[in-house]
């Protein structure tokens, strides 16, 4: 089947010479996967916050918090596969009985594993395997609403509620293991970056360019996306899916990143391509200013809130207000296992932030019908205040 990504890489093929990706040697063993010792110290953590919250039990189907509790990966449909986390006792798995092997292929073979065929109600699984329908029981964010819909109906009695005080009260507290894996993930996407840019030149496509890193992801042995807009569409902070060519003076913008192990980078860089105009130079530097602000501003203790506000204003104070009027999102989000998990750094969001954390640190002007400019770099909360796991950029013309 032709996918997006074999088009793009493709693409990278097609374009002549690629001796800065060609270089690129794999970064694969420096990648070290999370022990099953850490796994079980979540298990027992994420048990204290139900206790915490008057939860009896957790229940994830296939997704990042899946992964992040037993290692398992597994995609979710309309049929139900589901590890329930009880308060005590032991973990057990949902699954289809035709699936049992697979499962047990990832989840191991003493592990308590209830099956139902096709034509049996899996949800009464759940009750069943806690010894009891009468049960407070939390649900991963997000599940799918016929697996909450179908445990609430098939379990007289039991109460279902958000298990996200236990999942992000667990996932929003990186281990230095965690923070290796998202080090790495984010150091190998600058320097796919630097790589793709090496080889640009006038008349190339956003798509051209965007198979150029995606090659370089290969290179290093990561798989990843970037995200590459280009002169007015740059002021889309999403971009659009229209046709861009890269032109002399045209900034470029190019953002996302990719995993190490499941943990995820997220990186933007905008650069001009030959000279930028007096403008842009004077954006570049108010929206640098601000990513500064706000990693002075994300210390222990401090409200998420407070981080946003200290780049926000910067930038109203520049004249790029008020409000979402040129900043139009929030600065930051947690990232980790998805590239957009709790918490978030935004106006209201009261929560303190605590060593361990990890956010993207983003501030932008956008300009609607001229160009955006946005920095991006990932932080992570220590002790005495933030650091970066990748360095700002440089210049408009080197920003990479």
């Amino acid at each position: 089947m032709t996918t997006r990504r074999s088009l793009l890489v493709t693409a990278a093929a097609a374009i002549p010479a690629l001796p800065a990706i060609a270089q690129l040697k794999s970064r694969r063993a420096e990648a070290k996967p999370i022990t099953p010792g850490e796994r079980e110290a979540r298990i027992e953590r994420a048990r204290e916050l139900m206790t915490a919250n008057k939860l009896d039990a957790i229940c994830l189907s296939g997704g990042t918090s899946l992964r992040y509790f037993t290692g398992i990966r597994w995609g979710t449909s309309e049929r139900l596969f589901a590890c329930v986390l009880p308060r005590k006792g032991d973990p057990f798995y949902v699954c289809p009985a035709f699936e049992e092997e697979r499962a047990r292929e990832q989840a191991g073979d003493k592990v308590r594993v209830l099956t139902w065929q096709e034509d049996e109600d899996p949800y009464a699984l759940v009750g069943k395997g806690l010894a009891s329908s009468a049960v407070r029981i939390g649900m991963e964010e997000r599940t799918i609403f016929a697996y909450a819909d179908g445990i609430a109906h098939s379990n007289r009695g039991a109460t279902v509620v958000s298990a996200t005080p236990v999942t992000a009260g667990c996932r929003a507290v990186k281990s230095p293991a965690e923070l290796d894996l998202l080090k790495l993930a984010n150091n190998a996407t600058l320097e796919a970056y630097r790589a793709g840019w090496k080889q640009v030149r006038e008349g190339m496509t956003n798509r051209d360019l965007t198979a150029l890193i995606e090659a370089a992801y290969q290179q290093f042995g990561f798989p990843g996306n970037v995200s590459v807009q280009m002169g007015e569409f740059s002021a889309l902070p999403h971009g659009s899916a229209r046709p861009q060519q890269i032109r002399e003076g045209s900034l470029v913008m190019m953002d996302d990143g990719c995993s190490v192990e499941g943990y995820t980078a997220d990186v933007t860089r905008t650069v001009v391509f030959g000279k930028p105009s007096e403008k842009m130079k004077r954006v570049w530097d108010i929206v640098h200013r601000a990513q500064s602000a706000a990693l002075a501003a994300a210390k222990p203790g401090a409200p998420c809130e407070n981080v946003d506000m200290a780049a926000r204003k910067v930038i109203e104070e520049a004249g790029f207000g008020p409000g979402y009027k040129y900043f139009t999102h929030r600065l930051g989000h947690g990232i980790g296992l998805d590239g957009h998990e709790w918490p978030y750094l935004v106006r209201g969001n009261k929560q303190l932030l605590a060593p361990g954390m990890t956010f993207s640190d983003e501030p932008g002007v956008y300009i609607r019908g001229e160009f955006g400019m946005r920095h991006e770099d990932c932080m992570y909360i220590t002790d005495k205040g933030a650091e970066l796991f990748t360095p700002q950029c440089e210049s408009l013309e080197q920003g990479i």
